[in-house]
C-alpha cells in the first residue's frame, strides 16, 4: 500500500462511463487495493441543463452518515448558477473554502472544463491506494481512450477540510447551492 490521501477523478467520454467506473472501484475495494473515504459520480446526460451528482454508498465510508464531502464539492462546482466570468470567480471561491484540503483551483478548473453534456466522472477520495493493483484497472480504460485520469495527492487531513464544506453548506451560508439537496 502507498500511504496517503488522494483525489482521483476518472473522466469518461460517455454519460454511462462513471457507472462502469463504479463497478471497477468496487472490485478494487474487494481486493483491498484502495480504501475509499468518499466517492461520487457526476453524470451529464446529453440534453440536460446540468449534470447529476450521485453519492456512491460504501460500507467503509463515514461520509455517508454525515453527508458527502465530494458531493458538496461537485455540487458547488457543477450545480452553482454561475456563468462566464463569474464561473472563474466561483472556482476561486470554492478553492478558497477548501484550501486546506490541498485541492488547487487549477485542478478544480480542469475538472469543470472536462465535463460537458454526454460525459461523466467518478470522483474518489481515498487513502492507502495500492497503485500496482489500481493502475491496471484504470489503464484498461486509458488504452481504449474512453477515460482520462486526473489525480491529486492530498495531505492526510484533506477529508476533514472537505467535510467543512458540507458543514458550511448545511448552515445555509452557501448561496450558490452546494447541490447536496439534488445529489442522490
Amino acid at each position: 500500500m502507498e500511504p496517503g490521501t488522494s483525489l482521483t477523478v476518472w473522466v469518461y467520454d460517455t454519460a454511462m462511463g462513471a457507472a462502469a467506473g463504479e463497478v471497477r472501484l468496487k472490485d478494487l475495494q474487494q481486493q483491498s487495493a484502495v480504501s475509499v473515504v468518499d466517492a461520487v459520480t457526476v453524470t451529464w446526460v446529453t440534453g440536460a441543463e446540468e449534470p447529476r451528482v450521485g453519492h456512491l454508498r460504501h460500507s467503509t465510508s463515514g461520509a455517508a452518515a454525515k453527508g458527502s464531502a465530494l458531493g458538496a464539492m461537485a455540487g458547488a462546482l457543477f450545480l452553482s448558477p454561475v456563468v462566464g466570468a463569474a464561473a472563474g470567480a466561483g472556482i476561486a471561491a470554492l478553492a478558497q473554502r477548501i484550501r486546506s484540503s490541498g485541492i488547487e483551483d487549477s485542478f478544480l478548473a480542469e475538472l469543470k472544463e472536462s465535463l460537458s453534456p454526454g460525459t461523466s466522472a467518478l470522483l474518489v477520495l481515498s487513502s492507502d491506494a495500492d497503485l500496482d493493483v489500481v493502475r491496471p484497472f484504470i489503464e484498461r480504460g486509458l488504452a481504449r481512450g474512453d477515460v482520462r485520469l486526473m489525480h491529486a495527492r492530498l495531505p492526510q487531513d484533506a477529508p476533514e477540510a472537505l467535510r467543512a464544506l458540507v458543514e458550511d453548506g448545511s448552515k445555509g451560508d452557501d448561496p450558490g447551492g452546494s447541490g447536496l439537496a439534488r445529489s442522490g
